[in-house]
């Protein structure tokens, strides 16, 4: 995620400066031919050409609609499990003791209880976001050797190291007993089967009468809530922003951005021998700013794809992780994640 108010040059030039260098070459190499050789037929009415880049810029500002919307969609999905997860630590803290059984357990032997659903549920988020950072077949980083390089690039700019999976098994040791985690990375969805042991878990607690039944139905809501949420992220991680809208926009930026300077030139041409050189920049700003809407859009429709236009999963991980372990009374709470230059993961 973005945290600075403003793009500076410099992180614009990374993003786009690219596509400057062979808009220019482009615009310098119409202009030359047209003022060299004359030939008329090489422009454009201004009018029909206009039209185009309207129904493009329509087009562009539909698909970057719809990447937002997937975007602030997943946002939600993390502000409700960082709300539920508190939900959580708090009702297991409050709700498992003593008060229903005849068996009393000792503050020590409830004190780990409560420690093993919360570090468990800990497992749980680092694994969900383990799972949401696997590549699936068009994102970036699978697509062809330019764009998996620069995404690529972009993770290791952004990432802080953290983009890979040995954080997410750091964690997972951490967190989760030796054996259950032998025993669920086998899974193929391991972060269900985190959910489904933490049932299991309720279950045998209410056969200790360590909770009674309103108790175990509450606490077994919050983690059908944890479902919800996991399902809702994986729903947009596994369906892509439709591809006859993701992939039609770029065409018809490319159809626009071949057809401009032959527009552009022909109407600097009417003011003048020399002022159809001033053609060139304004071919190359025009071009820019609809490529920009073109990549705006194209990095935004995948929220967890690990690049910097993502939802800072890390970040929530480890502030749920910072306040769950605040409510066990811990002293050594890892440090916040901090933001690597204007992107915070």
């Amino acid at each position: 995620m973005f945290i600075t108010k403003n793009f500076t040059v410099r992180e614009l030039l990374q993003f786009s400066g690219r596509h400057l260098v062979w808009l220019t070459v482009w615009a310098v190499l119409i202009t030359v031919l047209f003022e060299v050789t004359h030939w008329e037929w090489l422009s454009i009415p201004w009018l029909p050409l206009a039209a185009i880049g309207t129904a493009v810029a329509f087009y562009l500002g539909f698909k970057n609609n719809s990447a937002y919307d997937r975007l602030w969609e997943a946002r939600k999905i993390w502000g409700a499990i960082v709300n539920s997860s508190r939900m959580w630590g708090s009702n297991v803290r409050a709700y498992i003791g003593n008060q229903f059984t005849e068996q009393r357990s000792s503050e020590q032997e409830l004190h780990e209880q409560h420690r093993k659903l919360l570090y468990r549920h800990i497992g749980w988020l680092y694994t969900l976001r383990g799972q949401l950072l696997v590549p699936t077949s068009w994102e970036h980083i699978s697509q062809n050797k330019h764009y998996r390089k620069v995404a690529e690039e972009y993770k290791v700019r952004w990432g802080v190291g953290m983009n890979d999976h040995e954080v997410t098994r750091e964690q997972q040791m951490l967190h989760l007993p030796a054996d259950e985690l032998e025993r669920l990375r086998g899974c193929k969805n391991t972060a269900t089967q985190i959910i489904d042991q933490q049932s299991q878990d309720l279950k045998e607690l209410r056969a200790r009468n360590l909770i009674d039944d309103f108790r175990h139905m509450e606490l077994q809501k919050i983690l059908n809530d944890f479902y919800e949420h996991q399902g809702r992220a994986e729903r947009i991680k596994k369906f892509p922003l439709p591809r006859q809208y993701g992939s039609a926009s770029f065409v018809f930026v490319c159809i626009f951005i071949f057809l401009l300077p032959f527009g552009i030139v022909s109407e600097f041409h009417k003011l003048g021998e020399l002022a159809v050189w001033l053609s060139i920049p304004f071919i190359v700003i025009v071009g820019w700013v609809f490529i920009m809407m073109e990549l705006i859009g194209d990095y935004s429709e995948n929220p967890f794809e690990g690049l910097g236009n993502d939802i800072p999963m890390l970040s929530l991980c480890r502030t749920i992780e910072i306040d769950l372990k605040e409510m066990l009374g811990e002293k050594d709470l890892p440090p916040a994640i901090e933001p690597r230059g204007s992107v915070l993961i």
